[in-house]
């Protein structure tokens, strides 16, 4: 709309999230929708706002490559910040939350990448700038990266598998020193047809490394497998 007619793109973002505020009242709720409103209404006016603030201003860098690395932080960082609050600017992201309460199985980092490779393809079709809309998507990958870390959390929770016929004093350790629980799960190892007990623990990437050299110092032949766990909730972790 900016590109094509010269509309003011807060004024446009603005104009669009109507649709979506009654969308979000009526599958969300007040509290999120009155979020969403201030959120959007900050947003369209600063743009609108900086756009004559900085209207004369020297560009620092016409750089498009830097452009979009460092605008794909700044707006990563506070997109991320807004839904860590369960709150919204707009758009696209207010698009993405709508949908991710609706169906929690879906990240709103995902999918909020999802949406805005789909308006960037639009923008592209229109305007003809194929250049254009290459860079937008290394800007749109850094705001999805940092939305999944800041607000979505990152892999900072493992879990680790460990076979050994000490397993209870690998667990006991592990109790002692790191104050985390474990699981003993009955297995069968199929080569040697032998039954096994496998030992199940759920750590932060720090308290791995330690329970890894816990395993190794009492049992040297211990077979150890570490997975990297999306999330952890419960005692010791996230609480809901």
């Amino acid at each position: 709309m900016y590109y094509l007619f010269g509309v003011k793109v807060g004024t446009t973002t603005l104009i669009l999230n109507i649709p979506l505020f009654i969308i979000a009242y009526v599958k969300v709720g007040k509290r999120f929708l009155t979020k969403a409103i201030i959120g959007t209404v900050v947003l369209s006016a600063l743009l609108n706002l900086f756009e004559i603030i900085f209207a004369n201003f020297k560009v620092i860098t016409h750089d498009k490559l830097l452009a979009s690395i460092y605008g794909g932080l700044i707006v990563g960082v506070g997109n991320a910040i807004i839904l860590k609050d369960n709150a919204s600017t707009g758009g696209t992201e207010l698009l993405s939350n709508i949908i991710s309460r609706m169906y929690p199985t879906i990240k709103t980092g995902s999918l909020l990448v999802i949406l805005d490779i789909i308006i960037v393809g639009i923008n592209v079709i229109a305007l003809k700038q194929i250049e254009i809309g290459l860079y937008s998507a290394i800007a749109i990958y850094i705001i999805g990266k940092l939305i999944e870390i800041i607000a979505e959390g990152t892999n900072f929770t493992k879990m680790i598998f460990i076979v050994s016929d000490k397993y209870k004093e690998i667990a006991e350790e592990i109790s002692a020193k790191l104050e985390r629980g474990s699981t003993a799960i009955y297995a069968k190892g199929m080569y040697r047809e032998e039954e096994k007990m496998i030992l199940w623990c759920v750590a932060s990437k720090y308290e791995i490394v330690k329970i890894r050299r816990i395993a190794s110092k009492i049992d040297k032949e211990s077979f150890m497998t570490i997975f990297n766990a999306r999330e952890a909730y419960g005692l010791g972790f996230k609480e809901e």
